[in-house]
């Protein structure tokens, strides 16, 4: 009996493995990834890493949170902040305007119908506008999707992997996943 979802792609698939299996759907994925992650917003950089991070330990997707966590380190988020946030974020430390879209993240995630109109006018009182809390509910989007594309194909990656991909996503953002998506040959 094989231990692995996908006997093809091996114990330690990553994120290219999986898309390889549908290059133009994995490149399409990938530049929404760098539109979501890295265009201008409100929301600065590390703070999407962040909500993807918290997303993805909501979740319990090891290889997203790894990665995720990493990235959101690097970006100069405190590791105890991102080590305790999953568990206990209103006592992780995590910044009191962050608090908000965090715990909308949280009931997107967990329970997407119990979001209420109170929970977004949170968002509102700590400053944030419209656009900002459209760009935080899509990465929360984009990374419960993430989510399960990764668990359902058995990618856990492992630590080493994340504290390397991390700072690399920081410096260099999604697109250059794509140039991984091609065959061998090209």
């Amino acid at each position: 009996m094989t231990t692995t979802k996908f006997p093809s792609l091996g114990p330690q698939a990553t994120v290219p493995d999986i898309l390889k299996m549908s290059p133009d759907a994995g490149a399409a994925l990938m530049q929404l990834h760098e539109a979501l992650m890295r265009a201008p917003s409100a929301l600065s950089e590390g703070e999407r890493e962040m909500i993807a991070a918290y997303v993805s330990g909501l979740n319990a997707c090891r290889y997203c949170y790894g990665v995720h966590s990493e990235t959101t380190k690097a970006y100069g988020t405190p590791a105890t902040v991102v080590d305790r946030m999953v568990n206990d974020l209103n006592g992780a430390g995590v910044d009191a305007r962050m608090l908000p879209i965090l715990q909308v993240a949280r009931k997107l995630t967990k329970e997407p119908a119990s979001l209420t109109a109170t929970d977004t006018q949170a968002v509102y009182d700590a400053g944030w506008d419209e656009k900002a809390l459209h760009d935080a509910i899509m990465v929360v989007c984009c990374f419960n999707f993430m989510n399960r594309l990764l668990e359902g194909h058995g990618a856990h990656g492992n630590d080493e992997m994340y504290k390397q991909r991390g700072p690399m996503l920081k410096k260099y953002g999604y697109l250059p996943l794509i140039r991984l998506l091609k065959p061998e040959n090209q």
